[in-house]
């Protein structure tokens, strides 16, 4: 299209809505980085839905979808409010409130025959994903950041496709063509840790730790971590040991080749063998101190050993087996 290739928003939007999914729903809350998304899309001319949620969190957050609404209706698109309905929760609202947002949109989007959702975030935003989840001390996986496709549901791929533009771009574009957007105020709320952090931008600017730098430790975390993950699966295929009858729900690694991977695979390994023997989520400090130094060591020394971790009971033996299963529900004593 003409100007297309001139413009770093249609170019960055327009591959999105040429795939082959059932239907595309854009996520449009009213800020200029979804709004840019929401007009960019019916410059290109496509056929999209639109869905804003109100979180309820704010007296304005009803008038602000509604008038999400007037807009996209303006430009000949559907639209629907998606509210979140039900008592919120004390602490930790911010995470609560964006599992809500997806789980809706999910619903919505198989509703409507959608097989891509869309999402106006932007290289700041995953600035912002890295530097937090830095500083909870996360790993590669974590410090990948927010990925440009994942899947959100069976047969639903969640897509940013503004990642790798910073959020001046958008603004600049929306303010070029009178596109009126809204701020939400959570975002300078110095309650949350997003807030804090955009608070301190400044300072950490001046120290050489900008949203594109941080952007780019995501992109090079994205690369080892699929490598990592690469590795590992095919590690795991190689240390599982075929099922005993006597126990279906159980797991069983051989441990002479568990302890003889470089480290980071070994990880990943019993990770993995975790989530198959249905664990609950565990952070990564508790998954290394159970491997670094428990699991490892007794392998090395053949030394039986037994430990829990997220609800299930990892064991070594003497052959140098190592077995997981669902851990045993423990007996309260009756008190006569």
């Amino acid at each position: 299209m003409t100007g297309q290739s001139d413009d770093p928003v249609l170019r960055a939007l327009a591959p999105w809505l040429g795939r082959p999914e059932r239907g595309v729903l854009l996520a449009v809350s009213g800020g200029p980085d979804s709004s840019a998304l929401m007009h960019a899309a019916a410059a290109l001319g496509a056929a999209v839905r639109v869905a804003t949620v109100d979180h309820g969190l704010r007296p304005d957050s009803g008038p602000e979808a509604e008038g999400v609404g007037r807009a996209a209706r303006a430009l000949g698109l559907p639209h629907a409010v998606l509210a979140w309905a039900g008592s919120k929760p004390g602490t930790g609202l911010q995470d609560a409130a964006r599992a809500a947002r997806y789980r809706l949109l999910a619903a919505h989007a198989e509703a409507i025959g959608a097989g891509l959702v869309l999402t106006g975030h932007t290289q700041d935003d995953q600035a912002e994903t890295v530097l937090m989840r830095l500083a909870a001390g996360s790993g590669p996986a974590g410090l990948a950041g927010m990925r440009a496709e994942r899947a959100l549901a069976p047969g639903l791929t969640l897509g940013r496709p503004f990642l790798a533009l910073p959020k001046a771009i958008l603004v600049a574009w929306c303010a070029a063509r009178d596109i009126p957007h809204v701020r939400d105020p959570a975002n300078a709320d110095p309650r949350f840790a997003r807030g804090r952090l955009r608070a301190s931008w400044a300072a950490l600017e001046r120290e050489g730790l900008s949203p594109a730098r941080l952007a780019r430790l995501a992109e090079r975390a994205a690369r080892d971590d699929d490598a990592l993950r690469a590795a590992a699966a095919q590690a795991f295929a190689a240390v599982l040991l075929p099922a005993k009858n006597t126990d279906a729900a159980a797991l069983r690694l051989d441990g002479a080749v568990l302890a003889a991977l470089p480290e980071a695979i070994a990880l990943r390994c019993l990770d993995a063998a975790l989530t198959r023997v249905g664990a609950a989520p565990r952070r990564l400090e508790r998954l290394e101190s159970l491997v670094f130094e428990a699991v490892l060591p007794a392998l090395r020394r053949r030394e039986p050993i037994r430990r829990t971790l997220a609800g299930i009971l990892v064991a070594t033996d003497s052959a140098g087996t190592v077995s997981l299963a669902p851990a045993p529900l423990r007996r309260h004593k009756t008190a006569v």
